[in-house]
């Protein structure tokens, strides 16, 4: 077989299976795509059209079957691919995944590679916090992207952070990255370490219909990164509420907070009625990442 027979091969079990997608791919050929190149150890960008295509390279029998047993995996246990190699992409920059921590996907990481933030920040910007950090994805490329920040990136996970430990290291940003296990704003070290001038925030906020109807490849993340109803609500903006209410005393005078809240633009805007977010653009509309100035949420609270 060659590469693109298995990928057509891939592509069709897949659709037959109806997996769901959007964990760095979105349909079932870029998701076979990825699996056949990974598998034979080829770059994600490797060329499958013209001149210089690998569309028709033979594959051996032995990783013939080898892809036939990832695909068959990938369609009994519902995991998204990531799981299944470790290995996620964002923005180009790669990071180490398993079970322990959500597949970064955050939309905030393009308002950071194509400059949309920029506008907002000072040449002051210089103490960044990443709440919620699981991975540490956005902590990592807000240090690649800002050369002259330091991060902290916390979550409430020890797992997570675990992994975001693989990743700091594997990117050698010890240095510039602190990481804090922390509720919210509980830790101490976060007291210390702040007033920070900009905080990214990509938190749990699907709503309780929403998590009772996930797909499996998406349950199979923790709940605890997905869930925004965990103090009892149903509009999944939990975290959200203790977020707004603490984040201005944490924040130096001219400190933004960018949160990303995904399909909940409705329950937002229901929760914080007075609010006067801005929405920014990103490559899935303007209702999915929001950007609060510390003077705003003063006025709220």
């Amino acid at each position: 077989m060659t590469v693109a027979e298995l990928i057509a091969s891939g592509a069709s079990q897949f659709t037959e299976a109806k997996l769901a997608f959007g964990h760095g791919t979105n349909s079932a050929r870029d998701e076979a795509t990825w699996l056949v190149l990974w598998a034979l150890g080829l770059p994600l960008d490797t060329p499958l059209e013209g001149e210089d295509s690998k569309a028709n390279m033979p594959v051996a029998l032995a990783d013939v079957e080898r892809i036939a047993m990832l695909f068959a995996e990938r369609i009994r246990t519902r995991k998204p691919a990531a799981y299944l190699t470790h290995e996620a992409w964002l923005q180009g920059v790669s990071f180490y995944v398993d079970e322990r921590v959500i597949i970064p996907r955050s939309l905030i990481a393009e308002l950071m590679a194509d400059g949309s933030m920029d506008y907002w920040l000072k040449e002051s910007t210089q103490n960044v916090l990443d709440l919620c950090t699981g991975s540490g994805s956005l902590a990592i490329l807000a240090a690649l992207t800002y050369p002259e920040v330091t991060v902290t990136g916390s979550d409430l996970s020890a797992n997570a952070l675990a992994v975001a430990h693989i990743n700091v290291a594997k990117h050698e940003l010890e240095e510039r990255i602190m990481l804090v296990e922390s509720d919210g704003f509980t830790a101490p070290e976060l007291q210390t370490r702040g007033p920070f001038d900009l905080i990214l925030c990509n938190p749990p906020y699907v709503n309780a219909a929403s998590m009772a109807t996930l797909p499996p490849e998406y349950r199979a993340e923790p709940a605890l990164a997905l869930d925004g109803n965990t103090a009892g609500s149903a509009d999944g903006m939990d975290f959200v509420r203790v977020l707004l209410r603490d984040a201005a005393q944490y924040m130096s005078d001219d400190a933004v907070l960018v949160l990303e809240i995904g399909n909940e633009r409705d329950h937002f805007e229901a929760a914080f009625p007075h609010l006067d977010a801005i929405w920014l653009q990103t490559s899935a509309g303007e209702d999915q990442v929001l950007l609060l100035g510390r003077e705003t949420l003063q006025q709220k609270s």
